[in-house]
Parts: C-alpha cells; structure tokens; sequence
C-alpha cells in the first residue's frame, strides 16, 4: 500500500516539531551519546596521527601539511600511506595550538561538537531527499522539519557505529569529510531556489561553490569526491523528476524514444558535465599528489584481496558487504580492527557463510525493485536517494576500483550510515500505516530502539577512553584476531606487566605464526628477563620473514652480544643500518658492541654518528665521555662532555660523568658545581653523593665528604667501594683528633 505525501509526517511516532526544537533534540541526543568520550585518552592509531606526527609540532612549518601524508610522512615516499587530508591536520595542529600541547580532552570535544553539528545537519539533508526543495517561497528550506527527517537524523545522531568515528580522534577526518559533504550536497540544493537561479533554471555560482566544498571533503578524507554521486542522483530523480524504471524499460524495449530536447531545457547534461569535469581535476590531482603511486598493501591489511581466484576475492568481498551491512542492522560488536584472523577468508563455494551475501543481494535488489516500481512517486524517489545514499559513499571502500588496507573499518560506515537511517526511518512510517492497530507497539518498539542505541553508544565510547579498555573489549568480539592480542599484550607491556604481556605475544604468535612485530616485541621481553636463547629464535625468525625489518635486526644484534656472538652481534647492527639509515638507537647499541670489544675509536665513532643523528641522545653522549674517562683521555673527555651539556643543559647523568672528569683534572670548584647541579635534578642519586664525597676527599674538605658519605650508604647501603672510602676517612678523621692539642 503506498502512502501518500503527507502520510510521511502523519504516521511517524513523534511529535511534530519545528525547525529549532528538532535540531536541538538531534544535537543533545548527539551530544547524550557521545559526551563520555571528551576527556579520554590519545588511543590507537591517535599514536601516530596526532602523538609522533611532527606536523603538529609549532617549530614544523605550516607547509609540511601539504606535503605530507595523513601520518606526517613525505608523500614522494615509498613507505607513505598516501592518506592526503591537509584539512584535518590542519585541525589537529589548531587544537595543539590552541591546547598549548598535546591535551587529549580538546581533540575528543571537537569530535564530539562536530558529531552533534552534523547531526543537526541531517535533518535539512534528509528533508530535501524526502520532501524535495521549498515551493515558492524561495527560502530554500523545509519550514517544518518532517518527523520522517527527525526520525532519521535522531538514529543518524544515536547509531553506535559511529563511535569509532566521534570517540577515536582519529575519526575526526570522516567527520570533517562529513560535514562538507552535507555543505556541498546543501549547496548544491541551493543552485535550483528561484530567488538565485537564473534564466538556465540554476545558479553557476552555487554549483562553483558546491564543487569547491566537494574538494574541501576531499582534503578531508577521500570518501568525500562521492557527494558529486550524490548530487547527481538527486538532481536525476528529485530536481528533473526522471522516471528512472521508465527510461530502462524504452531503452531496453525500444518503446517511445527518450525526449532529449526536454533533458537539455532541464539544464542536466550541463550540471552533470560540470560535476564530470570537477570530479575530474580533483582525481586527477589526488593521483599527482601521490607521487610514486599507490600505497602497497600486504595479505595481513587485506587478505581477501591476495586469494587464489578472482571467484575467492569477490566471494569475500561480497562477504565483507554484507559484514557492513550487519553492523548497520545491529552494532552490537564492535572492534577497533577487524583484520588478522578477525574474519577468517572464504575458500570454497561450499563454506555455509556464502549466504550472507546472497542474502544481502537479495534484500539490496528488493529495495532497488521497490524504489524503481512504487507506484508512489515521492516514495520512489526518497528510497531510491536513500539507497545511493547508502552505497555510493561506501564505494571507495569496496575494493572494486582499487584495494584497500582493510578488511572492515567502522569508520567508513560514518556517511553511508546516513542512507541506511533514513531507509530505517521510512521503513518505521511505512510500518506504522500499514499496521495501525499494532502502532503503539511501534512506537515502544522505536523508543526501545533509541535508548538501546543511546546506551550502546555511552557503553562504546567509555571503552574507547583507554587502551587498555578499547582492546581487552575487542578480545571477546575477535579472539582470533592476532592484532588484538598484540595490542592488549603492548598495552600491558607499556604499564610495565611484562609478564603478563607475554601470554599475549604468545598467542598473537601462535594466531599469526608471522607476525613479526609480535616476534619483536616478545624477544624484547624475554631479552629483559635473560630468556636470551628463546629471544634469539624468535628475532631470527622476524628478520627472516621481513627482511627489512630494521628494529628486529637491532633487537637480534643485542641478544647476539649478550650471548657473546660478537661477528653476528655486528652483522645484525649493520643489517638494522642498512635498512634505516638514520638509525641511532642503532648506533648506541654498536658502540656498546666495540666498547665490549675494547675497539675504543670504533665506539667513539658509532656513538658520534648516534648524537650526530640524534643530537640529544643522552647515553650516547655519556657514554664518550665515560669511555675517555677511562682510558685516561682527560682532555677530550671535557671536550665532549661540555659539548654534550650545552645541548642537554639539564641532563644530570652527563653533569655527573664531566664532573668526575673534572676532579680528577683537580678542577674542584667547577665539578663541584656540576655535582651540586645534579643533585638538585636528581636528590636520590647514591653514586653522585658518593663521588661528592670523594671529590671532597681529595680536596681536603674531610666534614663535607663525610656528610655526602653518609647520605650515599644511607640511600645505598651497598653502594661499591663507598663504604671502603668512608672508612678510610674516619680513620683520617679520628686521627686528626688525637693529634688535636
């Protein structure tokens, strides 16, 4: 049974609002579901978008941003991963700015008031699909904003799959790309009012802007060049009112020839070549930005894409489809990732989960029937708007027109989510007329309905707070995912329970059996606890499956000197510096090698070349400076340590060591003073106190020393030859006394 226009508002369970009490509820609802998140923490891929990217950074020049990519890397770069949104940088870098610092809770409020601007937003973008644009009154908006509209956008605003979106920061480029998407598509709108549109029927001018917001999208997330879909369709359907079902049926019949005088009065051929001809030079700049090409995914990002057949790879495909639709259907489980044995890959016809796709086709192709034959024409249309609302923002994602780095990303789901809430919407008014007797239970039903989505949301969001949180919860939606438990198991690590980090390497290693950063990280851990034959194993194995994996070759080279291996101690650094360049940590590590090896210029370069690379390479610095200490090189060692001072003024492990070298140069009142220095930075320090106390030893301030003495072997009792001198001194002293008159 169709329903006719005015049915849409009639039969929906709310309330008829107006304009501003229906945007204030979408937002506040927007705001209920999602306020938990504001003072979370930097979590997940927030590490290396936001924490380690330097593009934020006030001494970065403002323009890396168009330089680089997403994560701050070069684009030119073969390691880049050819993100390019300068937009959303751009954001992340006010907020640094405006936070004086990496302050988390700024970030998590943006994402969150966006979420809830968007929200309200939708109201306007579902009233033109379903009501179309305003009649004569030229303002170019609804009055009333219909309860279909309110409906859609309240599920819009409470859908739990947008948690990963509005809770991780990271989100904030689909909310961005989002938020002009609805400004482009609104503006486009704008074209047809009568009060701006020309004698053509349209204003050249707004199409201009709608395109340039398409581009801002676009600098956003990439997602965002799909609102010229978009636009088209409803231009096709809604602003020419073509019979979509009717121009199939004559072209495949041959019927009654198409009236294409008619379309060209219309203005559509020009609309749709100027959005031809925008979407062109924006792909075609996109594609030059790239520089090298495209990123190069490997079978963990996206195993699907790597099966045997093309028959595999769209079965799975297919199956991953329907995957997203089902969190669409019931957000219930969440992950932060679903890649790594999260969804195991189909590899037969015969396996039971090729019905999901089927299924999905077939619920797809019943919308699509429905759209093209109601007999109803606004139904027809704003189901048919709602389907290429859903499908073509999600197209990028389809791994159709290129692949992809994985394997579901809720994120994705932010804008093709839209479509789905207002098929939602029209499927409750339709429900509602159709069944009038069963409305109120309707109406419970829908109101069940919101405040399970609002809790899901508050529920998701508390989880995305923490890392700790965010991927113990994804332990019970994806046990088989290698990526989980190596993320629970660093996030362990990180806290400092390393033993119990290690059952999580573990398992991630056994999920996974070549999951090299796993490998790494569970040789580190057992290095540390003297498991050196186990790591050894392990970090071969990991260079042996990656070859460049630059951190395994140094972590290897570590567990080999430990062992005494000493040749392949070396050939690991040098493998790890070959395949990173500018590799100090590296450096260190292989003076530490020569220095064992007593090939004391060998040390010394290898630790210049560290603080050449990192200039502020504490230990590198130190370590020179105690390495000519010892082999009686008084003078360089001053050298090297004022140098090291200079660029490290508060560093009081090296005011220590130049102290040292210092009084035994008989410089006793400048290393007196750097002692000192030190001890203000770091009062506990027993070794310093000591050495204190010999240099007041030697200088003949016996009261002092054995002050300092006292403070040592109370802070360590066992402090090496401390207690040696200080004995030797209370015999001194206890002379001078019986000498005393």
């Amino acid at each position: 049974m169709a329903f006719s226009e005015v049915d849409w508002d009639e039969d929906v369970p709310l309330p008829r609002l107006g304009p501003v009490q229906a945007r204030i509820s979408v937002g506040l609802l927007a705001l209920l579901c999602f306020i938990n998140s504001y003072d979370g923490d930097f979590v997940f891929d927030d590490s290396e978008a936001i924490i380690n990217n330097k593009d934020l950074k006030p001494t970065t020049p403002w323009g890396n941003i168009w330089s680089n990519d997403f994560w701050g890397s070069n684009l030119s770069s073969n390691s880049s991963h050819k993100s390019y949104r300068p937009l959303t940088v751009f954001t992340f870098r006010l907020n640094y700015m405006l936070a004086g610092g990496l302050h988390p809770a700024g970030f998590h409020a943006l994402n969150v008031a966006l979420h809830a601007v968007i929200s309200v937003l939708m109201v306007d973008v579902f009233a033109l699909l379903i009501g179309g644009l305003a009649s004569d009154d030229g303002t170019g908006v609804v009055e009333r904003a219909p309860n279909t509209s309110l409906l859609a956008a309240l599920f819009f605003a409470a859908h739990p799959v947008h948690t990963e979106s509005v809770a991780g920061i990271v989100g904030r480029a689909d909310l961005l790309c989002a938020l002009f998407f609805q400004l482009s598509f609104l503006t486009y709108c704008k074209a047809f009012d009568r009060g701006l549109a020309k004698d053509r029927g349209f204003s050249l001018r707004w199409i201009a802007a709608s395109l340039s917001l398409c581009g801002a999208a676009m600098l956003c997330k990439e997602q965002g060049i799909t609102v010229l879909g978009v636009n088209a369709a409803f231009d096709i359907l809604l602003i020419c009112n073509v019979d979509v079902y009717e121009v199939s049926q004559r072209l495949l019949l041959r019927k009654t020839p198409l009236n294409a005088r008619a379309l060209l009065r219309t203005g559509l051929p020009t609309r749709l070549g100027l959005m031809a001809l925008g979407g062109f030079f924006m792909l075609y700049g996109r594609w030059k930005i790239m520089g090298t090409g495209p990123p190069a995914f490997t079978e963990v990002d996206n195993p699907a894409s790597f099966a045997e057949s093309v028959f595999l790879r769209a079965v799975n495909y297919n199956y991953y489809y329907a995957l997203n639709g089902w969190l669409l259907l019931c957000p219930w489980w969440l992950c932060f990732d679903w890649s790594m044995g999260c969804v195991p890959l189909i590899k037969s016809g015969g396996d039971w989960r090729v019905v999901w796709p089927l299924l999905l086709w077939c619920v797809l192709m019943g919308l699509v029937g429905q759209a093209l034959r109601s007999p109803d024409g606004r139904q027809r249309r704003t189901l048919s708007l709602a389907l290429v609302l859903l499908v073509v923002p999600f197209l990028p994602a389809c791994n159709v027109f290129f692949r992809v780095g994985f394997v579901i990303a809720e994120r994705v789901l932010y804008l093709p989510s839209a479509g789905y809430c207002l098929l939602l919407a029209c499927a409750v008014a339709r429900s509602c007329r159709r069944w009038v007797k069963y409305k109120k239970l309707l109406c419970v039903s829908v109101l069940a309905l919101m405040v399970t989505f609002t809790a899901r949301c508050a529920v998701r969001s508390h989880q995305w707070r923490s890392e700790q949180s965010l991927f113990t919860s994804a332990l019970a939606v994806c046990p088989l995912n290698a990526k989980v438990h190596y993320n629970v198991g660093k996030n362990l690590a990180d806290r400092g329970d390393a033993a119990a980090a290690v059952s999580y390497y573990r398992e991630a290693v056994r999920l996974h059996p070549t999951y090299v950063h796993a490998m790494n990280n569970l040789g580190n851990i057992l290095k540390e606890r003297n498991e050196l034959i186990e790591a050894e194993e392990l970090l071969s194995k990991a260079v042996s499956v990656q070859l460049d994996f630059a951190a395994a070759w140094m972590n290897l080279g570590i567990v080999q000197n430990s062992l005494g291996k000493f040749q392949q101690a070396e050939r690991s650094y040098w493998n790890a510096i070959r395949f990173r360049k500018k590799y100090p940590d590296c450096y260190y590590n292989l003076g530490r090698l020569y220095a064992d090896q007593q090939r004391h210029l060998d040390a010394l370069n290898a630790w210049r070349n560290a603080t050449v690379l990192k200039p502020d390479h504490s230990l590198a610095w130190n370590n020179m400076v105690i390495l000519l200490d010892n082999i009686g090189n008084l003078g360089q060692a001053e050298l090297i340590g004022r140098e090291a001072l200079r660029l490290l003024p508060k560093d009081h492990t090296i005011m220590f060591s130049l102290a040292n070298v210092l009084g035994k140069q008989e410089k006793y009142k400048e290393s007196e003073g750097l002692f000192l220095q030190a001890l203000q930075i770091n009062p506990n320090a027993a070794g310093c106190h000591g050495n204190l106390a010999v240099l007041y030893h030697r200088w003949g301030k016996l009261e002092l020393a054995q002050k300092h003495y006292e403070v040592s072997l109370k802070l360590d009792p066992e402090a090496p030859g401390t207690r040696d001198n200080y004995n030797m001194l209370r015999r001194k002293l206890d002379q001078r006394k019986r000498r005393a008159p």
